[in-house]
């Protein structure tokens, strides 16, 4: 078990029962201030906002376990990071239930409408198809939260949602990113009327330093207490999201193009959370648990670590191409469709094939999928198969992890897609709508996995991961960033046990992501310290700002837990403990 870092030098990295909830957990003791990392006993809490962090925390201090708290944070986040959370959205949780020392998933995620068909992204520029009601996945978060809270809470969603509603209504101050986020979407706010009334009050972002309310939410919220999920899956509210995906709000006199949606009442009808089983494969001794199909994050990032570990010695080039190929199985065999080979996906057998490709230098591109049919020998000849590109996925998302007294453990991925959904802002209701549909593949593509269908859902690259050493939970992590949360998530494993920091740098290094594309997308900070040496093997960079905004959680020794959020990306995160002693 790891529980300390390891000194590597740069070189080597390089080389190779129901309790009462009594009020509103949002208070919080005096003095409580954002900061990315925390130790201490008895609980602990990391998502990117310290409003929600201080509501998890709040729903610890009252008794409530790790799901109720886990909840109430993602209903904060949908008032305080409303552009990348909220009710309209969906999501993935993996849980750790100490009771019965078992991991569990919960499947939140959107569905396309039953008149949706293969065809029916084909052709529309990919920017047209998110900002419009075509793109408005059937919403999972509801159904999953009450889901989630039945199954392994102890709260209702009334009480969970409560402080939220006191956020929500009180108000939160604006930070430079939310300004951000508010100001690059605000010429397509600004086209739709009930958008622009709530983000762009008198025609502009609301400033730095300035208190945001969203009274509509907190009503939409406290209507949805009383009413549970039912209003939103049977009743007026799904009504009202209907009509709003049909006939989007335009603002008269804007030139944008908005396709409507093809969503009915009887889409919300239909839709189910599920519960699934999680993906799980061994890594140094260690179990690592994922989200399964339509999720392909326990997928990827499972058979990327096989195929490291397979490995002879593992640096940067082979965390990149350990990537590269488990992408390119990813994109030729997962999706939302029956006969997904994941036991082979995650087989040694399938992994030790994979990473006899990887040499000396980079690989062409795109490397092609491998064959993961049961029968493995030596190093096969170049597949016939080609390569499937990677779609456009929306950068955006947030993700949390909790834990709790009793040792229950959250990782948590909930999502609208897209920085700031569809743009299109439901009435009177304070949310925006999500554009998951996008998340599929266009096409023409025949025989992909990932083309639209009736009821289905879109491939996602959320990969909410925990990890169990000598079957108690060691580590839980994940992040936010379209297709680069698996590499994300992928890298600070890599990190942690590969290249021996410590948590707390292993989600602060500079990222790079390859995602089988002829460049490897990357920091400005990794192309500065590991660029010349990798570009010498065969790789090309193309910068980015930011890659992610991880949130951890690792249970050291004696019951110390440490807290892990991001020091500098998407404004820095919030980690809380219980207490800082015994």
């Amino acid at each position: 078990m790891i529980t300390h870092r390891i000194a590597v030098p740069l070189a080597g990295i390089l080389a190779g029962t129901s309790f009462l909830f009594v009020q509103p957990a949002v208070a919080s003791p005096p003095g409580v201030e954002k900061k990315p990392v925390a130790e201490g006993y008895g609980g602990a809490v990391s998502t990117v906002d310290l409003d929600a962090s201080k509501v998890a925390l709040g729903v610890l201090r009252q008794g409530g376990n790790a799901m109720d708290a886990a909840v109430a944070a993602a209903a904060t986040l949908g008032v305080t990071e409303p552009y990348s959370a909220g009710l309209a959205g969906g999501g993935f949780i993996v849980y750790y239930d100490a009771r019965n020392k078992k991991v569990h998933t919960i499947d939140g995620r959107e569905t396309a409408p039953r008149a949706m068909g293969p065809t029916s992204l084909e052709g529309i520029p990919f920017e047209e198809a998110v900002t419009s009601g075509l793109s408005a996945g059937v919403p999972g978060s509801v159904a999953q939260w009450e889901l989630a809270l039945r199954r392994f809470g102890t709260l209702s969603l009334k009480r969970a949602l409560d402080p939220a509603i006191e956020v929500a209504s009180k108000g939160f101050k604006i930070d430079q990113t939310f300004y951000d986020q508010t100001a690059s979407n605000a010429a397509r706010f600004k086209d739709f009327t009930s958008t622009a009334k709530l983000y762009l009050p008198g025609g502009a972002p609301p400033p730095v330093g300035s208190t945001f309310r969203n009274p509509e939410l907190a009503e939409t919220y406290r209507q949805l207490g009383k009413r549970g999920g039912d209003w939103l899956y049977k009743g007026s509210l799904g009504a009202e999201v209907v009509a709003t995906v049909k006939t989007p709000p335009v603002t008269p006199g804007s030139t944008r193009k908005v396709r409507p949606g093809l969503m009915e009442a009887s889409d919300l009808r239909a839709y189910r959370a599920l519960e699934r089983p999680p993906t799980k494969m061994t890594y140094k001794g260690m179990d690592v648990y994922g989200m399964a199909p339509p999720s392909s994050g326990g997928s990827t990032v499972g058979e990327a670590l096989n195929i490291l570990e397979a490995l002879p010695r593992v640096g940067l080039h082979e965390y990149l191409e350990a990537s590269r190929l488990s992408f390119a199985d990813r994109g030729k065999y997962v999706g939302d469709i029956p006969g997904v080979p994941l036991k082979e996906l995650l087989s040694d057998g399938f992994a030790k094939e994979r990473s006899c490709l990887i040499g000396e230098r980079a690989m062409p591109n795109p490397a092609p999928p491998g064959d993961p049919d049961g029968r493995y020998g030596p190093c096969p000849a170049a597949p016939s198969v080609k390569a499937t590109e990677t779609p456009a996925e929306g950068p955006e998302t947030t993700h949390l992890v909790v834990t709790d007294r009793w040792g229950n453990v959250v990782a948590y991925n909930i999502t609208i897609e897209s920085t700031g959904g569809n743009g299109i802002v439901v009435p009177g209701r304070g949310f925006l709508l999500n554009n998951e549909l996008t998340d599929f593949t266009f096409g023409p593509a025949p025989g992909d996995p990932n083309l639209p269908a009736p009821g289905k859902r879109p491939r996602s690259s959320m990969a909410p991961t925990i990890v169990l050493a000598d079957g108690k939970p060691l580590l839980a992590l994940g992040s936010p960033g379209g297709a680069t949360i698996i590499t994300t998530v992928l890298q600070i494993l890599a990190n942690r046990w590969d290249f021996g920091m410590s948590l707390p740098e292993a989600l602060a290094a500079p990222r790079a992501s390859q995602r089988n594309t002829a460049q490897t997308q990357a920091e400005q900070g990794f192309i500065d310290r590991y660029g010349a040496e990798l570009t010498l093997r065969g790789h090309s960079f193309a910068p980015t700002p930011e890659i992610g905004a991880a949130t951890a959680i690792e249970f050291l020794r004696h019951g110390r837990i440490q807290a892990v959020a991001e020091p500098v990306r998407r404004g820095g995160g919030s980690a809380l403990v219980m207490s800082e002693r015994r």
